[in-house]
């Protein structure tokens, strides 16, 4: 495989430091939501010390709800145990530059216990790769790739602050889907994102505009699962940074405005075996000539949809999304090149895959890439067959199971499962229906804008 331009490894990044083209190392991990959380060190330490003996951070990072505050009731990190270290641990594979910043490279760590240097098992990139490590001893490897959908505004996420998100002026002002001419009143948006990812180890396909106003979608190249999920946590730093410093702003909720589309996360997910799409074969399977493996991983990853529910759609905003006539998908169906369906299968032959379009925009797909490995291997190992395919307008088959409507029920299936207890541990089991349940709470306990408009006088 050809080099990734913005790549580095330890030699290049000291070649760099003495020249004075980089003097700062972001080092990070994510936290439950997905969000980069670590430190920026002088590149110069970096090198002498960080980057083989690692660095620490408080483990409450991972027990925080969105504000940062610590939440009880975590066993993980809590009061009682005096909220101790991680020991972080760079994986130089993930150096990269950080091209729109200044003088900065990035690294991503994976998360350790402080005494014995083992994964934290609640981590979101430790679960991926226990899930990566399963595939491997089944002598498969993931290709995949997150196709995410961002909203646009002229205003400045602080001046969005002052004005309480509403009355945002969208950066497009008419339905933009494909356009070249709306969309290129955006270039200066996304034309920087894209040439700064291109240059920072995530290499761009293309942008273009959505179906909601100055809504867009930006494609990166598949790879490799883990540095997929990667690839899409850079990516959205990146998006979010570049609007700040140009004094504007994007947003990744799942539904930003209810007379809006919402944006997703469409995962494109395959595997390997030798070298070779796993998924194309002989056998006949609907309109398509497939293996085993395909049938059996699609039936597993379909099967589980509802336990994991919470790893696609991980707030309370994410099932506001799911309308029919939205494009988002509202029922567990499959189709082949049908956007109504939430899997839809693609390509052919060694471009065979499989389109999951139920994430939002929201997720962390460190999560969402667990759930589909994790449900796709049960479905080979179990040899679950998918239901037939669908054709058709699905938003009207109401013999199709629905998604989940709500993250509470969501968590409820999360937190009951017994397949999710056995595919990531009764531990991560625990904590991230803590999480998922924490969030839910806080929606409940809160007034919003909508009550007071609908309550105020009337009732």
């Amino acid at each position: 495989m050809a080099a990734v331009t913005g790549m580095l490894n330890r030699e290049q990044l000291a070649e760099m430091v003495a020249d004075g083209r980089v003097d700062t190392v972001l080092t990070v991990c994510t936290d439950l939501y997905g969000r980069f959380v670590g430190k920026r060190f002088d590149a110069a330490f970096y090198l002498e010390q960080i980057a083989a003996d690692g660095t620490h951070a408080c483990d409450y990072l991972f027990t925080v709800d969105m504000e940062m505050e610590p939440v009880s009731g975590y066993r993980f990190a809590n009061w009682e145990s005096g909220y101790g270290d991680v020991h972080l641990v760079p994986d130089e594979a993930t150096m990269r530059i950080a091209d729109w910043l200044e003088r900065t490279a990035l690294v991503i760590c994976d998360v350790q216990t402080q005494s014995g240097h083992q994964p934290v098992a609640i981590a979101p990139r430790s679960m991926l790769q226990r899930q990566i490590d399963h595939l491997t001893g089944h002598g498969f490897a993931a290709n995949a790739g997150s196709e995410l959908e961002y909203y646009l505004f002229n205003d400045s996420y602080r001046d969005a602050a002052k004005k309480n998100y509403t009355d945002l002026e969208s950066a497009g002002w008419y339905i933009e889907d494909y356009h070249a001419l709306q969309g290129a009143r955006e270039e200066h948006f996304n034309g920087a994102v894209r040439r700064h990812l291109s240059a920072s180890g995530v290499p761009v396909e293309c942008t273009k505009g959505e179906w909601g106003l100055g809504q867009h979608e930006l494609n990166v190249r598949y790879a490799d699962v883990l540095s997929m999920a990667d690839r899409h946590v850079v990516y959205k730093q990146c998006l979010k940074e570049v609007a700040d410093r140009l004094g504007i702003s994007v947003t990744f909720m799942a539904k930003f405005a209810a007379d809006q589309a919402g944006s997703s996360c469409h995962i494109h997910l395959s595997l390997t075996r030798d070298g070779a799409n796993a998924f194309p074969g002989e056998t006949q399977f609907g309109p398509l000539l497939c293996t085993d493996v395909f049938r059996w991983f699609l039936g597993g990853w379909m099967a589980h949809v509802p336990e994991f529910m919470a790893f696609y759609a991980p707030t309370v905003n994410s099932y506001k999304r799911y309308q029919a006539g939205s494009w988002a998908p509202t029922r567990i169906a499959w189709s082949h090149d049908n956007r109504t369906a939430g899997f839809r299968v693609v390509g052919s032959g060694e471009s065979l895959r499989i389109e999951c379009r139920i994430p939002g925009a929201d997720c962390n797909p460190y999560l969402a890439y667990t759930a589909a490995l994790a449900s796709g291997l049960d479905g080979i190992e179990r040899q679950t067959e998918p239901p037939g395919v669908f054709e058709g307008d699905v938003y009207t088959a109401d013999e199709i199971p629905h998604v989940p409507k709500t993250l509470s029920e969501a968590t409820k299936l999360f937190a009951e499962s017994e397949f999710i207890a056995a595919a990531l541990g009764e531990e991560v089991q625990t904590h991230y229906a803590h999480f998922f349940h924490t969030e839910q709470t806080a929606y409940d306990e809160a007034v919003t804008d909508w009550e007071r408009k609908r309550y105020f006088e009337r009732i």
